[in-house]
Formats: C-alpha cells, sequence, structure tokens
C-alpha cells in the first residue's frame, strides 16, 4: 500500500512554488488563485516560498537571496519544476533555472499548461498551440540539456514537447500554418453569425471569471452536458445550443472560455476567433461567483477583458451564482433598476435555483426588441434590395404589376431606424 502511495505520487510533477507580495497593485497576484491554478495543472505541491518586495529583481526576479533559497528548496525536496505566481522575463526565467537546476515556468506557462490539457475540440487545440509557440518563440536562446532526460510534464504538454529542439525559423513557420488554419475556423464562425443574423435569432453569450459556473449554468439552461468541474479552466472550448425564452421566442445562447486576472495576451490573441461571440452578441450574461471574497475586483477584471476583445458595448446583465453557499442565504431573486429593468439575477445553477427568474430577465430583455416592417422598393433597386437581405429576417416578398418590390421583414430597433433613412423608398411602415 505504502508503494503504491509512493508510486502515485511520484506520477505527478512535484513542484516549488515562489509567490511574491509586491506594493504595487498591478503586479500582485493571488495566492489562492496560484494554488488552484497549480492544483489544476496537476502538480504535487512540495514547498511554498513568499517574499515581499517594491519592485521585481531585474536578475532573478526574487532577489540573489531568496533565489538561493529555491534552489536549496529543489535540492531537498528533488522537485521536478519551479513555478512562479509572476509573469518573467526570458533572461530572469534563464538565470533562474541556470540556478535551480531544473524547470522554472511562470504564471503565463502554467495557464498555457492548463490550457493545453483542457483544450478537446480541433479549434481549440490550434489556438492554444499558436499561444504556446508565440510564448515559447521569446525562449528559445537557453540551454535545455537539462530536460534531457525528463519527460512531459508542466510546462512541456502539447507543442511545448515537440518544438524544443525546433529553431526560430520552424517556429515562425509552424505559426504561420497555424494562423491560416485558424483563419479558416474564423471564416466559418463569421458564416455561422451571418446565418444567425439573417435568421434574425438573437445571440447570448455568457462571460465571466474561471470557475464561477458558466458551464453548470449552461447545461441548466440547455439541458446540455457540457463537461463542468469544480476548478479552473475546467472547459474551455466555446459551446452554442439553441434555447426558448418563454414570450420572446429562440435564442443561441453561447458558453466561453473563462477569463483571469492578467489572462495572457498571447491566449487573448489566439482565442480572438471564440471571443468574437462575445463582441457579435445582442446580450452578455456576466457570470459572478457570489459567495467570492475578491468577486468585486473579479468583476473589474472581466470588464477590462470584455473591453479587449470589443465588447463593451454590448448589453450585459449580472448573475450571481452560488447563493446556496452564502452565508446568511440569499433567495433567488431579480433586482430591478428604477424603470423596470433587470439589473442583477441571483441564483444558484447547480441547484437549480432561480433558473425561472434568469428565464424571465433574458425574455424582458428580447421582448420588443424587433419589429415587422414593409418596405417598398422600385423595380430597379436591386442593389437596395440585395442589402435588406442581408440585413434582416425576410418574411415575404411580393410585386405588382409594374414590377415594383414590396418585402415584409422582420427588424431590430437599430435597423429598423437606419431603413428609415434610406432615400427612394416607395414605402416604409411597421407591417
Amino acid at each position: 500500500m505504502e508503494l503504491f502511495g509512493r508510486i502515485e505520487r511520484k506520477a505527478l510533477d512535484t513542484a516549488v512554488l515562489v509567490h511574491v507580495d509586491f506594493d504595487d497593485e498591478a503586479n500582485r497576484e493571488d495566492l489562492n488563485e496560484f494554488h488552484e491554478l497549480v492544483d489544476s495543472a496537476g502538480a504535487q505541491i512540495v514547498a511554498l516560498i513568499t517574499t515581499k518586495r517594491s519592485s521585481p529583481d531585474a536578475k532573478f526576479f526574487v532577489g540573489s537571496g531568496k533565489a538561493q533559497e529555491i534552489a536549496d528548496a529543489v535540492k531537498l525536496y528533488e522537485a521536478d519544476v519551479v513555478i512562479v505566481n509572476h509573469a518573467l522575463s526570458p533572461g530572469q526565467e534563464r538565470n533562474l533555472e541556470r540556478l535551480v537546476q531544473c524547470r522554472v515556468i511562470d504564471r503565463v506557462g502554467l495557464i498555457l499548461d492548463i490550457f493545453a490539457q483542457r483544450a478537446r475540440s480541433h479549434e481549440g487545440k490550434l489556438q492554444v498551440e499558436l499561444a504556446q509557440l508565440r510564448h515559447m518563440s521569446t525562449r528559445l536562446v537557453r540551454g535545455w540539456t537539462h530536460l534531457e532526460r525528463q519527460k512531459g510534464g508542466i510546462g512541456l504538454r502539447g507543442p511545448g514537447e515537440t518544438q524544443l529542439e525546433t529553431d526560430r525559423r520552424l517556429l515562425q513557420d509552424r505559426i504561420k500554418q497555424l494562423l491560416k488554419r485558424i483563419d479558416k475556423v474564423r471564416q466559418q464562425r463569421a458564416l455561422g453569425r451571418r446565418s444567425r443574423k439573417k435568421s434574425d435569432v438573437p445571440t447570448v453569450t455568457i462571460v465571466g471569471y474561471t470557475n464561477a459556473g458558466k458551464s453548470t449554468l449552461f447545461n441548466q439552461l440547455t439541458t446540455a452536458e457540457v463537461y463542468a468541474e469544480d476548478r479552473l479552466f475546467a472547459t474551455l472550448d466555446a459551446t452554442l445550443r439553441s434555447i426558448h425564452l418563454p414570450g420572446a421566442g429562440k435564442v443561441i445562447l453561447a458558453d466561453t472560455v473563462g477569463f483571469i486576472r492578467h489572462i495572457p495576451h498571447d491566449l487573448v490573441a489566439a482565442f480572438r476567433s471564440t471571443l468574437e461571440e462575445t463582441s457579435e452578441a445582442n446580450l452578455l450574461i456576466h457570470l459572478v461567483d457570489a459567495n467570492d471574497p475578491l468577486r468585486e475586483e473579479k468583476i473589474i477584471e472581466v470588464q477590462k477583458v470584455i473591453a479587449e476583445v470589443g465588447a463593451q458595448e454590448v448589453p450585459q446583465l449580472l448573475v450571481f451564482n452560488k447563493i446556496d453557499q452564502l452565508d446568511p442565504a440569499v433567495d433567488p431573486k431579480i433586482d430591478c433598476d428604477e424603470h423596470g429593468v433587470p439589473q442583477r439575477v441571483w441564483v444558484s445553477a447547480k441547484l437549480n435555483l432561480g433558473m425561472e427568474l434568469l428565464q424571465d430577465a433574458l425574455a424582458s430583455f428580447f421582448k420588443g426588441q424587433f419589429v415587422k416592417v414593409r418596405v417598398g422598393l422600385p423595380a430597379a433597386s436591386g442593389q437596395q434590395r440585395a442589402k435588406l437581405y442581408q440585413l434582416g429576417k425576410v418574411d415575404r416578398e411580393t410585386c405588382d404589376d409594374q414590377g415594383q418590390i414590396y418585402i415584409n421583414m422582420t427588424l431590430t430597433q437599430q435597423q429598423w431606424q437606419q431603413v428609415q433613412l434610406w432615400p427612394d423608398l416607395l414605402c416604409l411602415e411597421r407591417a
């Protein structure tokens, strides 16, 4: 029994964690979140080394004395990897590796490794590989001789394992190939969005900090079976399902990758085709862990990423999840503004509490958002007719004896206002 226990522990990477408490809020990271990330990566923690600094050290990030303490811990526990809860420069990472004589990965590399484990779809794997190669491209100029006897582990999964001995030219060629393939996926997504737009089916996208419960909420609303687990970045692949909202009709619900504080820019760039579902949505469900003591800070972090992908103008509905974990407990409810418009909904996706209230809040947003109109065009206005077909859902088209065209269609309020400015229309009226 003891022997099995030893073998089981040895199968995991043993890791020495390094956390720096900075005075500057911009450089500060959460230690509890760091532990969750390491757990999600599948490492066995053997030591935690913390220190306090006003600014990073140029050579080792942590200072020479603390760097030697890390090296001593690696030797004492025979650790496989040192994981630093901050972004390191290539030089700092290289200097630490030379001193501690084992792999050193920073927060960015840790998140990339988790993404490499979680990606399931073809698109997700392409996006993760692109992000890893971009991150690796700045770290090629270093010795890998101490890794020759190592098998795959944290920071070495996926393309990290196959590209270690690849020179910069081959790496850049691979990045170009990935960009072309992802661009094809991007075009397919754009085609799907245009098709949904033509059919006049609005889209609701769930966004939020990682582990807020997005996939669980998605499963409750759609009766889908998307993988959900109580850990960071349990799912990466965007999933779309159609649902029916009472009084509002059919909508498309999209589940997206979770956000995190100081999310690597390579990841934002690589997942841009997925995150475009966010910017093109009619409404965002901003899901928040109601029981998280840092929920206000995490709301701000999610807003930053939403702005980064160009979705800051999309209307949002705040949904506070996990109300069953609050003390004292909170019943499911809807908070409305002075005009009766829902602003916040309190639910528990895991226990299926408040789902009907959430559906009512979503339906109230879409009720009255669309108008039925009748547009008349001269026979020679083929270009304007084509624009109408691109703009909204055409319900019916007829023509009279003079060849003049009459189109009955469904438009959003914004599109209705846009069409009213078109010249040379024979008629324009609500149907």
